[in-house]
């Protein structure tokens, strides 16, 4: 027998803010309740928030949302931005693939990949949102000029910033998009009949508009001024109850630096909370050497990895390994990391 239910069902969030340059979108997601940030390109140095460190790679930010669900660290995660991590995974398919661009050749099979990548991503956040973390995503905006058959013929229109298979899919999955512009005030001289602009105040549009994308669940009004406030008691009404924030103590806290100090670097552990040290060598580029921060990797282990793998002759120096081996470790950590367990470390 199944159980009928009524009345509104509360459950964490997922939210799209996205808009023009300098109006505050990070300002404005960092109000949202218990905020943890992956800051994929620096946005939050100037605020603070709780954040970890920033991805160097597509399997790391994976590695990262994996660890935030599975930890409940956050209330809400909020990833900035998301046109930036769509970089890292077009990277990562182009390495995955052999490719050197993305581009249309093969009937499109390339976008179809970046596109179901970047899906099985937006599938990652859904299952965070089903753990009760409310996820936030924030994005550029990209004016892009459309065509229209009927009478609208061609206009400005906004989007998300970012390829146009990817761009539908965010839109598709979040509860709310939420557009930021600044609105400008056109006044006219009763004299002169002159125009002129004036104002620029911050405003967020909430409803679907030939001019831009947006969308809520929540009703809103189509626009409202650019602020947190204006959604807040929608947004408690909507969200179930938020999980506590797991803070880990002060002297464990995660630094945002990963720049080599001599050579050692500071490893984070899986749990991106305890520090060790372990030796890095400074030949190891930055997107490999994350991954062995996280994981504990020494170099003598990774070079381990590249001999008995087949990869490289065992007494190739780590200075003479090629990037595009750094590269395809990068996207194969798993596997890499499978053969350091079970035939490394296991003897």
């Amino acid at each position: 027998m199944f159980e009928v239910s009524s009345g509104k069902l509360k459950k964490a969030q997922k939210v799209v803010i996205y808009g023009v340059e300098g109006i505050g979108k990070t300002t404005f997601a960092s109000c949202f309740p218990n905020v943890g940030f992956i800051d994929v390109e620096d946005s939050t140095t100037h605020l603070d928030v709780k954040r970890l460190p920033k991805p160097s790679s597509w399997t790391m930010l994976i590695q990262q949302v994996k660890h935030v669900k599975d930890n409940q660290l956050f209330g809400t995660l909020a990833i900035d931005t998301l046109d930036k991590a769509e970089e890292l995974c077009k990277q990562h398919v182009m390495t995955s693939n052999g490719w050197t661009a993305i581009d249309s050749e093969g009937y499109g099979k390339k976008f179809v990949a970046l596109e179901k990548e970047f899906g099985n991503f937006l599938n990652l956040l859904s299952d965070v949102v089903d753990s009760g973390i409310n996820v936030v995503l924030v994005a550029h905006a990209i004016q892009r000029k459309v065509e229209e058959p009927d009478q609208l013929g061609q206009y400005d229109h906004y989007e998300l910033k970012l390829e146009k298979r990817n761009g539908p899919l965010p839109k598709e999955w979040a509860d709310a998009v939420l557009f930021a512009k600044f609105k400008n005030i056109i006044i006219t001289d009763s004299k002169s009949n002159n125009k002129k602009a004036t104002g620029g105040q911050r405003v967020m549009y909430t409803t679907h508009n030939p001019a831009w994308d947006a969308k809520n669940r929540w009703g809103l009004a189509g626009e409202l001024p650019f602020e947190y406030s204006q959604i807040a008691q929608v947004f408690h009404e909507a969200t179930a109850v938020v999980p506590p924030i797991m803070t880990p103590p002060v002297q464990q806290e995660v630094s945002l630096s990963t720049e080599p100090q001599a050579n050692t670097q500071p490893v984070i552990e899986p749990d991106f909370g305890r520090e060790a040290i372990v030796e890095v060598s400074p030949h190891i580029p930055k997107s490999i050497a994350d991954l062995m921060q996280l994981d504990h990797v020494t170099t003598e282990e990774i070079m381990a990895v590249i001999h008995t793998g087949g990869f490289m002759p065992v007494d190739t120096p780590v200075e003479n390994v090629p990037s595009d081996l750094w590269d395809y470790l990068v996207t194969n950590w798993s596997a890499a990391m499978n053969l350091l367990n079970t035939k490394i470390r296991a003897f």
